[in-house]
């Protein structure tokens, strides 16, 4: 039996950055992981493995589309499926192998097996039971789908069985215009698929500036999406050649199905906490499968505390990285904090789409009074010379003080532009601090600066 001030139970972005900082910190810590490579869901099967999918289609797309135009002649590429997916495996694998590098640098143990709570203070892997003055549960999510579907992850997918289908389908039904929806969506619409979306809502991405989200959508449309919006999917029937999907439209009632090759069901993500124990420790939980946590991410039992998915707030990586490094200072006998009103949203699709703070519906809804910034990417020099010259910056500033509130991107680069505004905002700046930023010329970033000059006097290139 090994003794550790502290274990944590989940090698995710939020488990693994919890272990090294908890190390740097100066405590003896370890890390149970049952798969066979750390990084968890994000890096193994999630954000890293379609982003490389995600880039390789675009550059596919820019031959087809634009290099002509450039004057790059000659015969566009054909796709060699294996090799992309080489591709892919060959970028996680390099990315968990650095994590298990900075694991041996700042002396994080990890323990190979999945982990239960026997009891308060104690860790089971495997057949080892190990010690430990503080539990971290970072079990992260896995992928929810809908009454009476089933998921073979060969006809009927999640998105882990869609990063490695044996073949580019030629028809594809997405179920659910969410972020995972839609990245994988456009890939394969990139290699060729004809691509439905259907969703329940009336509209895509569901918490997403409403402007942006129509935007979104006229964008993808053109791009080869087809979109069924309002629909209640019925059933899926699946065959070993594919799938019908049936669905009702909300609206009326009226009954439509599709047959395609592979149906993707991006219906959302619930919380992993199965086999921990926790319904025997009597820890407390939530109606969704969360785990109950204070404002210093502990459980009603002492000793143990929980983030990441597993717990309530957006499943995005960097919230639980954020979380990890913030309980890790708890347990260090300093004060971690995660400011919630200040985590940035990003699709990753062409054109990106990027978010944080406040939408105009939510400020609406407070009675708040703000003003509007907004500047198009056509009144950009570097978007037109790049082909990128759709969408726009939106900035939400208090009208009355000026201040930041929130902003709301569409357009090249918009996951990283979007963290000008994140810093902005950290530190309570109003639009007329971005405004009289320089920001060098030509850059994508002068679309944000002149969003901000159009919350004052006005936009000058608009």
């Amino acid at each position: 039996m090994a003794s550790f001030d502290l274990i944590v139970i989940g090698g995710g972005p939020g488990g693994y950055v919890c272990a090294i900082h908890a190390a740097q910190l100066g405590l003896n810590v370890a890390c149970v992981e049952g798969r066979e490579t750390l990084g968890g869901t994000c890096l193994n099967v999630g954000c890293i493995p379609s982003k490389a999918l995600l880039n390789a289609t675009h550059h596919l797309h820019e031959v087809h589309e634009n290099f002509e135009k450039m004057g790059l002649m000659g015969g566009a590429p054909t796709v060699d499926w294996s090799k992309m997916k080489d591709y892919k495996q060959d970028v996680v694998n390099g990315n968990t192998k650095g994590i298990e590098f900075l694991f041996k640098k700042n002396k994080v143990t990890w323990l190979k097996g999945w982990g239960s709570i026997p009891e308060p203070g104690k860790v089971k892997v495997g057949d080892e039971v190990h010690e430990a003055k503080n539990i971290v549960i970072a079990t992260g999510s896995e992928a929810s789908s809908l009454p009476g579907v089933t998921v073979d992850e060969k006809v009927v997918v999640t998105s882990t069985g869609a990063l490695t289908l044996p073949a580019i389908p030629k028809t594809m039904v997405v179920i659910g215009a969410g972020v995972i929806g839609l990245e994988m969506g456009s890939v394969y619409a990139r290699l060729g698929a004809q691509v439905t979306v259907v969703e329940y809502l009336e509209a895509i991405t569901p918490g997403m500036d409403g402007e942006v989200a129509k935007s979104f959508q006229r964008i993808l449309s053109k791009q080869g999406l087809k979109f069924v919006l309002g629909a209640a999917v019925q059933k899926v029937e699946a065959s070993e050649t594919g799938a019908k999907v049936t669905w009702k439209l909300r609206k009326n009632d009226s009954e439509a199905s599709l047959d395609a090759d592979v149906v993707l069901v991006a219906t959302g993500r619930k919380p992993f906490t199965a086999g921990l124990g926790l319904e025997a420790l009597g820890v407390e939980m939530l109606p969704r499968g969360q785990i109950k946590i204070d404002s210093h991410f502990a459980t009603n039992i002492k000793g143990i505390y929980a983030i990441g998915d597993a717990v309530p707030g957006p499943m995005l990586a960097h919230k639980a990285e954020d979380e990890g490094m913030a309980v890790a200072e708890v347990i260090a006998g300093k004060h971690g904090h995660v400011n919630y009103e200040v985590i940035p949203g990003v699709i990753y699709t062409t054109p990106e789409v990027a978010s944080v703070g406040k939408t105009e519906e939510q400020l609406k809804e407070e009675g708040r009074a703000y003003k509007v910034g907004k500047f198009p990417f056509m009144g950009n020099a570097r978007a037109k010379a790049v082909f990128q010259a759709e969408g726009f910056v939106k900035l939400l500033a208090d009208k009355e003080t000026d201040r930041i509130l929130g902003c709301h991107i569409i357009g090249p680069g918009a996951g990283d532009l979007i963290h000008e505004v994140c810093v902005a905002m950290e530190f309570g700046a109003s639009a007329q601090d971005l405004a009289l930023t320089c920001h060098a010329h030509p850059t994508y970033s002068e679309a944000v600066r002149e969003a901000a000059l159009a919350c004052g006097l006005g936009a000058i290139h608009a």
